[in-house]
């Protein structure tokens, strides 16, 4: 008999807050585990369409750790009160301090637990036979990651459909970020969807001939 082909698993994107960040929920056909990728402010409706689809995370994954995205920690926490939360160990810190998330500089500053998990560069995590590379892309912030399966990838703050993030932050470098574009996602296939943390979605081929922050 042939082999089953390999699930493909499903990305909803939910725009969230005063800062439209982008956050997303994965889940594999037939499952009613998911991840959720990244929690911005006012995560309510991100929580409704989990709950309504009868969807049970598995783990909350971070990006990184700027207020945007982790402002709804609290609010998310307390409708999936068991989830773990997952953050490169880069900024194992940055959940607990205000400062260093920078919510202290928006006059809501955000102190939530230290993450349960920390993650590592080229680390595969799984999520119902579905496998994701964590690949760490540093220079937006030091503990920025990319998940990574086959043509896809959820990239964070690093690369943006014809932009990049931002290296004025406290934390930032704009060498490292162009350094890790293009040792890390610039490589991959050119077809790769890419899902930003901020903005429409894009491909590696298109920022690659068309970004003009940086260059392959």
């Amino acid at each position: 008999m042939p082999l089953a082909a390999a699930p493909t698993p499903e990305i909803t994107s939910h725009t969230l807050g005063h800062y439209a960040t982008n956050c997303y929920v994965i889940r594999v056909p037939g499952s009613t585990s998911c991840w959720v990728i990244d929690a911005s402010f006012e995560p309510a409706a991100m929580v409704a369409d989990i709950k309504r689809r009868g969807l049970t995370p598995a783990a909350l994954i971070l990006t990184h750790a700027h207020v945007d995205h982790i402002a709804g920690i609290p609010d998310f926490l307390r409708a999936f009160p068991r989830t773990p939360v997952w953050i490169h160990e880069a900024e194992r810190d940055w959940l607990t301090d205000p400062e260093l998330n920078l919510s202290v500089f928006t006059g809501e500053p955000v102190s939530v637990a230290a993450a349960d998990r920390l993650l590592r560069d080229g680390e595969e995590l799984d999520l119902d036979g579905t496998a994701w590379r964590v690949l760490h892309t540093p220079g937006h912030s030091p503990g920025g990651i990319a998940l990574v399966h086959n043509d896809t990838a959820i990239v964070g703050d690093t690369l943006f459909n014809g932009s990049v993030g931002r290296t004025d932050f406290p934390g930032c470098d704009s060498d490292t970020l162009a350094r890790s574009i293009r040792a890390k996602l610039y490589i991959l296939a050119p077809a790769t969807r890419v899902y930003p943390g901020h903005g429409p979605a894009t491909t590696i081929a298109h920022e690659k001939k068309t970004n003009p922050f940086v260059r392959p």
